[in-house]
């Protein structure tokens, strides 16, 4: 969690930087102060502002439960481990791979999101709730094209509400961990069509190490480079990310 809060500070400095290059110095005035509330609004604010800390805390989470996080990056941990590489690429790269591919499949939803819900509340031309209906529309839509309706059949019997009609009758609750074990599942199946060929490969070398009485020699020895060999001559980086992309649409 402490590695998705930094990658995600130091991407938000990245983008910020650029804009603000050339201005002067931006020193933000931080005044806090404790008093007796004097109407309900000052209550209200204060409660809203504890609300948007709270959320703050919590978006790398939200990011990994309502995007395409989860598949890439197990996709690429069952890669790693049919390779037998152990740690290579590390955790930082599949981490920093994992979330810039995120960003470019959820461009055009976060981009709908920001041009229907987010611009219009701050140019005061809706409110706050609807606000958060139409920011959250284009990300439930991502979130259904990816969910079996299995799986949200599944959630929507656990939590024992009325059967459906349409997608708007569906919470968000509810969806949400049905989206995830979809994309559990994706990432599994994608992980499981990986695996066989490298397996194939280890059960090639493992049987001429045996027929040749080389029986204390590890195969994963002999095997690793060839996978690695079989990857590069594929251009397997290549068909992988293109393979995962292609998955969403």
């Amino acid at each position: 969690m402490k590695r998705n809060i930094f990658l995600i500070l130091t991407v938000g400095i990245f983008f910020v930087l650029p804009s603000i290059a050339g201005a002067e110095p931006l020193i933000p005035r931080v005044n806090l102060e404790l008093g007796t509330a004097e109407n309900p609004q000052d209550v209200s604010s204060t409660l809203q502002v504890i609300a948007l800390l709270t959320i703050v805390t919590i978006v790398p989470g939200i990011l990994i439960m309502t995007t395409s996080f989860v598949r890439i990056v197990v996709v690429i941990g069952f890669l790693r481990n049919a390779l037998a590489t152990q740690n290579v690429p590390p955790n930082q790269v599949i981490l920093g791979l994992a979330m810039f591919m995120t960003f470019y499949i959820m461009a055009p939803y976060w981009s709908a999101a920001n041009e229907q819900g987010i611009q219009p509340y701050l140019a005061g031309e809706i409110s706050q709730e609807e606000a958060i209906e139409k920011t959250f529309e284009p990300i439930r839509e991502f979130m259904f094209k990816q969910t079996r309706e299995s799986d949200l059949a599944l959630f929507v019997n656990l939590s024992e509400s009325e059967r459906p009609q349409t997608q708007d009758d569906v919470s968000t609750f509810v969806l949400i961990p049905a989206f995830m074990i979809s994309e559990l599942k994706t990432g599994f199946q994608i992980g499981f069509m990986i695996y066989v060929p490298f397996i194939v490969i280890d059960m090639i070398v493992a049987t001429t190490l045996m027929s040749m009485g080389m029986m204390m020699l590890p195969p994963v020895m002999i095997s690793m480079p060839f996978k690695i060999l079989l990857f590069v001559m594929i251009d397997g980086w290549h068909l992988l990310i293109n393979s995962i992309i292609v998955s969403f649409r």
